[in-house]
């Protein structure tokens, strides 16, 4: 790659860190889009440390209720990055959580009692990391992190899903611990993790629900219940008594390719399902299955959908009457499901925000997962090979970018040949970093408070440079010497 192209690839990187664009006539700048604009992106070259090749996982988020910030927890194959989204044009990544054996390719995060709980696969003795997220209160620059409790009864684990209700994690897929099943840990008090047993009857569940179940079957109502994609079927426990798990059933269905993850309508009435497998092996659209489990004892396939494109689907969440489905190369698609109950037409595609504007090749590029469920609105999406993009439904922000860039700083003069002074009008400089074309950090200033700060360019060759402020808004700097 030369340097005026890696330049120009950088420029529009990192300023896009605060950069907001509607979706226009179906794109928004680059991305293919419907119904979604990008609020803003950051790069994993930000997200991730810099050891080995990262790439990006899963994803989570954290609302704070006594600040009500929001907060994204993104999982990079070295590390989990924390970002403040709560101004989504202008997020600040606030610094990351390393792995504790190395990289690999699968990071999981699930969120209780204002604290993360991370998992890692194919990594060694890993454990499951503890961190206490009220740490990023009053944070404003990039911090390095350290986990405030590891849980070592497990080494890898493939994924954790958490039953807030209970206060139990359930960590899946630990294949070298006891073959993959679910492991029960008492997060109640989350510093201090305990062992609750854990179950080995139906094997490795790659990925995992538990709710305390108050769907239409009566018989199961106020139950734990587990359901497990288990590679090649999904599973129902009654999970109530961690000594004593009872299967309600299993369920298989044509053409199984991996059975990888689904979740429950928010009535407990309908589980919706994705095979990670099927287009490939198939050569099918990107198919999404509905289960209708009306009586857990019984379930059935209540009806399929089919995509449009041919792409692999990933994880899936609902919220409300909507599925929100990252689909690797196709993107985040956004589905109505208001009809699920249809045979024949149980979801409409309302929506889609691709980060992958190469193709929707059946690969697996694009899109990890999704976090649909800040109250704001903001949606953030992690995709393996970009980084972290945040978007919201159209008409939700103000489509005009400048309303909500900060424009209260100013770099004079510019272009220049003597120290250019910046200064704000709001508020004061904290910190400013001087960036090359070639993404180097030249210089950062720290601990600044003030209205204005000459920037020293005498030791700065002719070129073009960028300079963040506070860590969040960048602007170019010209030096003509």
């Amino acid at each position: 790659m030369s340097k005026n192209i890696f330049f120009i690839s950088f420029l529009l990187a990192i300023t896009a860190i605060h950069s907001q664009t509607t979706c226009t006539n179906g794109m928004a700048g680059e991305y293919p889009c419907n119904n979604y604009d990008l609020m803003a992106f950051i790069p994993i070259s930000t997200l991730a440390n810099s050891n080995g090749s990262p790439s990006g996982s899963d994803i989570w988020g954290w609302t704070d209720t006594t600040t009500n910030k929001e907060y994204a927890i993104a999982g990079m194959s070295n590390s989990t990055a924390f970002i403040d989204i709560t101004d989504p044009v202008n997020p600040i990544f606030l610094g990351r959580l390393d792995s504790n054996a190395g990289n690999n390719s699968w990071r999981d995060i699930k969120v209780y009692n204002n604290h993360a709980f991370i998992v890692a696969d194919i990594v060694g003795e890993h454990g499951m990391q503890v961190f206490d997220l009220t740490k990023l209160r009053g944070v404003t620059s990039e911090q390095s992190f350290t986990a405030d409790a590891i849980y070592t009864g497990v080494g890898s684990c493939h994924n954790i899903v958490i039953n807030e209700d209970k206060g139990v994690a359930y960590l899946v897929g630990c294949r070298s611990t006891n073959g993959g099943g679910p492991i029960f840990i008492d997060i109640s008090d989350p510093t201090n993790p305990t062992s609750l047993g854990d179950y080995r009857s139906d094997g490795y569940s790659h990925d995992a629900q538990v709710i305390t179940y108050n769907g239409p079957d009566t018989e199961h109502q106020g139950k734990e219940i587990y359901i497990g994609s288990n590679e090649n079927e999904i599973v129902v426990l009654d999970v109530s008594d961690k000594s004593n798990v009872t299967r309600i059933s299993n369920i298989n269905y044509p053409q199984i390719g991996y059975t990888h993850q689904g979740w429950f309508t928010e009535d407990h009435r309908y589980f919706i399902l994705g095979d990670e497998t099927d287009e490939r092996n198939y050569g099918m659209n990107t198919r999404t299955l509905i289960f209708d489990l009306q009586d857990l004892d019984n379930p059935n396939l209540s009806s399929t959908y089919l995509g449009e494109t041919k792409a692999i689907d990933h994880n899936g969440y609902t919220k409300g009457n909507e599925f929100f489905l990252s689909s690797y190369t196709a993107g985040m698609r956004v589905l109505d499901i208001s009809n699920i109950s249809s045979s024949s037409s149980p979801m409409t595609e309302i929506g889609y925000f691709d980060t992958h504007p190469e193709n929707d090749n059946t690969s697996f590029r694009g899109v990890w997962s999704v976090y649909p469920y800040f109250p704001s609105g903001n949606i953030v999406i992690n995709d393996i090979n970009r980084g972290m993009f945040i978007v919201r439904k159209s008409g939700t922000l103000s489509s005009n970018p400048n309303e909500n860039e900060d424009t209260s700083f100013n770099i004079y003069p510019n272009p220049t040949d003597i120290n250019p002074i910046v200064s704000i009008n709001k508020g004061s400089i904290e910190t400013i970093d001087i960036v090359s074309i070639l993404g180097k950090q030249i210089f950062s200033f720290k601990n600044i408070n003030s209205q204005n700060f000459e920037i020293d360019i005498n030791n700065l060759s002719a070129g073009i440079y960028l300079i963040r402020i506070n860590n969040k808004t960048v602007k170019k700097l010209i030096v003509n010497q």
